[in-house]
């Protein structure tokens, strides 16, 4: 099954990318955003935007096994702050902010159809001059996550309405195996308290995008 095209990006978030692109040496940027933001959707649109210089490195490749989720008795709160590696994934930007000209890095995706995180699906090349980084807790000022706006050039909030953007996510979790109630219950219970503590963060923001 073809993907869908992703969407244009507006004009006017193009031209800030190009003239940040002018200058020499690799651009990072971070898109941030509660769950259901379309972080993803900007994500790609940005990436089929620039293609030949261009890749996406989602935070989301670092969520814990689910495995260690039951370890550690986080399955409930899957998707919050404590239930990734933030130390690693700090690490992974750190090293590919400063990617040495003959080395290809390994970062890891998240299979949504699986639930799971898959070591070395994406590979980031030293040529890539623009690195699109996107995930929930990019200007969280707390742990390790602290070490992350530091290593970007801009990062941006994507904003949406609350309302479709919880109807996103119940679709989402519907699509993913999960009756409506529960659905419904997971973005009450889990994903909405996540959204508030993201929403938090959005004054740090170079620029809120809305489509």
């Amino acid at each position: 099954m073809t993907a869908p095209k992703p969407p244009t990006v507006p004009d006017v978030y193009i031209q800030r990318l190009n003239g940040l692109l002018k200058t020499p040496g690799r651009k990072m940027i971070g898109l941030v955003g509660a769950p259901g933001a379309g972080k993803s959707t900007l994500a790609a649109a940005l990436q089929a935007a620039f293609p030949a210089n261009s890749q996406v490195v989602p935070m989301d490749g670092f969520h814990l096994a689910n495995v260690e989720l039951d370890r550690l008795g986080l399955r409930h709160c899957k998707g919050a702050p404590i239930t990734f590696d933030s130390v690693g994934y700090v690490a992974l930007l750190s090293r590919i902010r400063q990617q040495l000209p003959d080395e290809v890095i390994y970062a890891p995706e998240f299979r949504r159809e699986i639930e799971e995180p898959v070591a070395g699906a994406i590979p980031v090349f030293p040529e890539t001059q623009l690195i699109i980084a996107e995930g929930n807790y990019l200007l969280l000022e707390e742990g390790a996550w602290q070490g992350v706006a530091p290593l970007m050039d801009e990062i941006w909030y994507v904003d949406i309405d609350d309302a479709l953007r919880t109807d996103r996510l119940t679709s989402r979790h519907q699509q993913f195996g999960r009756s409506l109630a529960d659905a419904q219950q997971w973005v009450k219970a889990t994903d909405e308290p996540n959204a508030q503590l993201i929403a938090a963060t959005r004054t740090r923001a170079d620029l809120v995008f809305r489509w």
